[in-house]
């Protein structure tokens, strides 16, 4: 396991797509980013409870694994 890979798992786990622009994929990342703001604006309108938590928690750790996994 490399620290790197880690490191941008965790860093685009907490902002999504951070770690794939770390590791070199920019328009992953700002895809996933762009993904992350339209998801977080519509949960907050329209699914603001455990559900839309749920949803945000599988999506975050879904863009800490592909960074993790494409280092």
């Amino acid at each position: 396991m490399d620290t790197n890979s880690l490191k941008n798992g965790i860093f685009s786990f907490i902002i999504p797509g951070l770690g794939q622009a770390l590791n070199g994929d920019k328009q992953k990342g700002l895809a996933l980013f762009g993904i992350a703001i339209v998801l977080h604006i519509f949960i907050w309108f329209f699914a603001n409870n455990p559900f839309g938590s749920v949803i945000q928690t599988l999506y975050h750790l879904y863009a800490g694994y592909d960074a993790y996994k494409n280092y």
